[in-house]
């Protein structure tokens, strides 16, 4: 003979409710050979009297309420400024602080998550742990290049940009050649508005940087020719480093920063000349630089190079 046995909680339940619902056996007979409790017996078959079968589906014990909840008028404050500005849980924090509303930016960032406005990032699966010394300002100026994504007047610009590692200050300048000649002039710039000693710079392995991979003659090739760079930082005692080739997280602080300038400037903004661009990219540099900054703990690059002063 075969024997039913039951795969799901309905049918297990609908087992013992069925016979006393039809009449056949008393709940109180039922009660003493059940593994479950009377108590149980009575509420399944309550619910089998008045759902039927579906009835007897098991239903979440969840609570529907929970009164640490965050209000709602903070969750749609929260969804409105992230909208709003873009930016990451512990900045919309320190904004909620000003407002006077104190919410932990562990909470935003569940919020920010539960509404799908969270940016989905590779997971590395191995983690290093490096000993990192403190950095002061000047000690180490990264200085990248970047284009202009859209064309004034049908003519290519660029954003030649240098940002300190230790206090994240920034100086963009927007020239129309991609040369050494520029080069030179906009870290003749930075220099004189940095107000720190500048010791070295970092960049990448362009042609405009230097001549490690380009620009040598054959001849040369055991002497190669100095790079007009090189020869104006061997002026001033600063140092040189060029990332390794391919390596653009080896001068991640400014492409991180260019990120920045394409997600919250360039995309917002349009252009009708070179001179509004140049307006108004000074007045992004101005922000930035006045900007709280999780990697400093909520002060902007100016406060940092206040604070060493």
């Amino acid at each position: 003979m075969a024997i039913h046995m039951v795969k799901t909680i309905k049918e297990e339940r609908l087992r013992w409710v069925k016979p006393i619902a039809e009449k056949q056996v008393k709940l109180i007979d039922v009660a003493k050979v059940c593994p479950h409790s009377k108590r149980s017996l009575e509420r399944w078959l309550s619910d089998y009297k008045k759902y039927g079968e579906e009835g007897l589906n098991p239903k979440s014990t969840r609570p529907k309420t929970n009164p640490k909840e965050t209000p709602v008028h903070i969750k749609e404050r929260v969804v409105e400024l992230r909208k709003e500005t873009s930016k990451c849980a512990l900045k919309l924090s320190w904004e909620l602080e000003k407002e006077g509303l104190n919410i932990h930016y562990q909470t935003i960032a569940k919020i920010l998550k539960k509404e799908g406005l969270t940016k989905k990032y590779r997971v590395r699966k191995i983690q290093y742990k490096y000993l990192r010394a403190v950095p002061l300002p000047g000690d180490m100026i990264e200085i990248d290049i970047k284009y202009v994504p859209k064309k004034l007047d049908g003519k290519r610009y660029y954003q030649f940009t240098s940002i300190d590692c230790a206090s994240r200050w920034r100086y963009l300048k927007v020239y129309d050649e991609y040369s050494k000649h520029n080069v030179i002039d906009f870290f003749r710039e930075v220099i004189k508005l940095f107000p720190h000693t500048i010791k070295a710079i970092k960049t990448d392995n362009h042609a405009t940087f230097t001549n490690r991979y380009f620009g040598y003659y054959k001849s040369d090739l055991m002497f190669p020719r100095e790079h007009a760079l090189d020869t104006f930082c061997r002026k001033h005692n600063i140092i040189h480093y060029l990332i390794d080739p391919g390596k653009p997280a080896q001068n991640g602080k400014v492409e991180r920063s260019h990120r920045s300038d394409q997600e919250m400037f360039y995309n917002r903004n349009d252009f009708k000349s070179f001179n509004e661009l140049n307006y108004k990219i000074r007045l992004w540099n101005m922000y930035y630089n006045d900007l709280a900054h999780c990697s400093l703990n909520g002060k902007s690059p100016n406060q940092v190079l206040l604070l060493v002063n």
